[in-house]
């Protein structure tokens, strides 16, 4: 599936959420104090972190950083190491960590904020926690009084199939709390806007903002989605031309996203599949796919 990926240098079908509102600067965050949630695939089609996007768009502005699973740089490699917080060295604001001695934002982190953009690259299945982290967000920023905004990104494995169980009840946790099948199909955005709804006990229909860029999402939170360009469901990854950035340290390839949901379930078992193998696994197989491996190792 790799062989799928565009050349380099073609211009990306896609445009993700991010791609969007840095070319739109919509003048709902104008005057508005920012918090972003983010991590190092929070990239335009550019490679410039959404970090330097939104200070651009906002300015000072940007008040806040927030972190998922692995740390806010993706720095921690093994699987459950928690990660803390700190202070961003060239801006001065702090770098809060939901995967810390909290999970979820808490009402200081949110004080000084008043929307949060919420722009993670998922992976398409359940138990990838960028998905838990979105909606516990969601959860805190709605008893907070607090915007959300969702920069849409794709789902790597595509929006037509489905394929799993769903989590029964009293089964919930960090790796699944919405029952949503481990194959899913949903982008972020979708996601966050299922997740809206569910914890509203409601039903309606998404609606354009009347003040410029973005969905609005019906729910407990306010919510909005900054949709992607160019995306279609038939699409996996490589289909979109964007640049596979690491999610996660041990999510190299877009081939170890295809895998995932099936060899993950391997780790509820006593048998060893260590996705840090599973990661080197997939860098080696695709090394050895390249076309200028065979001069390095010849």
């Amino acid at each position: 599936m790799t062989a799928r990926a565009t050349r380099s240098g073609a211009r990306p079908r896609v445009r993700t959420g991010l791609d969007v509102l840095a070319r739109e600067r919509p003048r709902w965050l104008r005057g508005r104090r920012v918090g972003l949630l983010m991590h190092p695939a929070s990239v335009p089609a550019d490679l410039v972190s959404a970090r330097d996007v939104v200070r651009r768009i906002c300015g000072d502005g940007l008040r806040a950083l927030f972190g998922p699973q692995h740390g806010f740089a993706g720095e921690k490699q093994d699987n459950m190491i928690e990660s803390g917080h700190g202070l961003d060295p060239e801006l001065g604001i702090p770098v809060h960590s939901l995967y810390s001695e909290t999970r979820s934002p808490t009402p200081e982190m949110l004080a000084d904020i008043d929307v949060l953009l919420v722009d993670l690259q998922d992976v398409g299945t359940r138990v990838y926690t960028f998905e838990w982290t979105t909606a516990l967000a969601l959860e805190a920023c709605a008893a907070a009084g607090k915007e959300v905004v969702v920069l849409d990104r794709p789902n790597p494995l595509g929006g037509e199939v489905l394929e799993g169980n769903l989590i029964r009840p009293g089964y919930t946790s960090f790796v699944g709390l919405y029952p949503v099948p481990m194959r899913h199909g949903l982008t972020l955005g979708e996601l966050a806007a299922l997740v809206n709804l569910r914890m509203a006990d409601g039903d309606g229909g998404a609606m354009e903002r009347r003040d410029g860029l973005g969905v609005r999402c019906p729910g407990r939170c306010a919510l909005r989605v900054v949709p992607m360009e160019g995306w279609r469901r038939r699409m996996l990854f490589p289909d979109t031309g964007l640049p596979w950035v690491l999610p996660s340290p041990n999510m190299p390839t877009f081939d170890t996203a295809v895998v995932y949901p099936g060899q993950v379930l391997l780790e509820g078992t006593n048998v060893s599949s260590s996705m840090m193998s599973a990661g080197r696994s997939a860098m080696a197989s695709a090394t050895a796919r390249s076309p200028s491996s065979a001069s390095r190792t010849a």
